[in-house]
């Protein structure tokens, strides 16, 4: 079967990304240590002092099978080259995902990830990046720090839920999930989405969800949805569905983006196999489990409208 792609673009790699590159190709000792900077002259405005970096999270299980390709795609600003592609084409079903591969495996700090691995499985002892929405949530005292109850009211939702591991940690899987619980029944019931006649595919940054209602019926989800991070934002506001790719291959990223439909400029509703709960976020797609994707592939068309609202957390 022939396959066309859109065209390739030149990509300029970041300068944190060569040097890296540089200090593989290398070798070891190749790259000097870095010394440190001057003290300043007497009198002289000292620098403003870097934030200190926020601790990193991680999958708090051992990760499953190897996906041969990265899970971010881009936001090409500009419009993939549109074409019809062949019935031959669009016969062919996207890969499935590799077993596991959209777990609830909630993200955890990198010292309780390495502690799991040995073996202990001891009650999370740190507060969550969402404590307090989790405390609200389980109706707990609101505080944003974590004690002997809360980590087990926390662990209890989670063995509930099949959330791995059932540690206590406020992280991103869990607080995702509640927020999905929250909206299952009424996604709209605050009214943020538009009703109009026709079908509406409804964008909400805040609670990173997305559901598609005709009038007042919601006729697909809500289903959690991973959003541009910081410096990639998903676009807000009116859209239509401009062109449906199945097998869309981001030429940019040599990166698949199985049931793509494209609504701004290089911005499309697309599957990823990996974890929609993965921080910080995408590079402005909206990013889907394959599927959700696949469902909601059935429930769009092209000239279909699409609403983009609210804001993502920490964008």
């Amino acid at each position: 079967m022939v396959r066309k792609r859109v065209r390739k673009r030149t990509v300029v790699a970041p300068v944190s990304a060569l040097v890296a590159l540089l200090v593989v190709l290398s070798g070891p000792g190749a790259v000097a240590a870095p010394t440190a900077p001057p003290p300043p002259a007497p009198g002289a405005p000292r620098a403003p002092r870097a934030p200190a970096p926020q601790s990193e999270l991680v999958p708090g299980v051992h990760p499953g099978p190897y996906q041969p390709w990265q899970l971010d795609t881009p936001d090409q600003v500009l419009a993939p080259q549109v074409y019809t592609p062949s019935a031959a084409e669009d016969a062919v079903e996207p890969p499935r995902a590799a077993e596991g591969s959209d777990a609830l495996i909630e993200y955890v700090p990198l010292s309780e990830a390495v502690a799991r691995e040995a073996g202990v499985t001891a009650c999370s002892r740190q507060a969550g990046p969402h404590q307090r929405q989790v405390e609200r949530w389980l109706r707990l005292k609101v505080d944003g720090k974590q004690s002997a109850a809360d980590c087990r009211a926390v662990r209890a939702f989670q063995s509930k839920q099949g959330i791995r591991p059932d540690s206590g940690f406020a992280g991103p899987v869990t607080w995702g999930r509640m927020r999905l619980l929250s909206a299952a029944k009424k996604p709209n019931a605050a009214g943020r989405c538009p009703v109009r006649a026709g079908r509406v595919a409804c964008v909400d940054l805040r609670r990173q969800l997305v559901w598609v209602q005709k009038g007042k019926r919601v006729v697909f989800g809500p289903v959690p949805v991973r959003t541009g991070k910081a410096g990639y934002r998903t676009r807000t506001g009116w859209f239509k569905v401009y062109w449906k790719h199945k097998n869309h291959w981001s030429t940019l990223y040599n990166t698949p983006m199985p049931y793509s439909q494209f609504f701004s400029g290089g911005q499309a509703f697309h599957a990823i196999y990996g974890s929609v709960y993965s921080p910080p976020g995408s590079r402005g797609c909206v990013n889907m489990r394959l599927a959700d994707a696949r469902t909601l592939w059935s429930r769009l068309y092209t000239g279909d409208r699409v609403y983009v609202w609210g804001r993502k957390p920490g964008t």
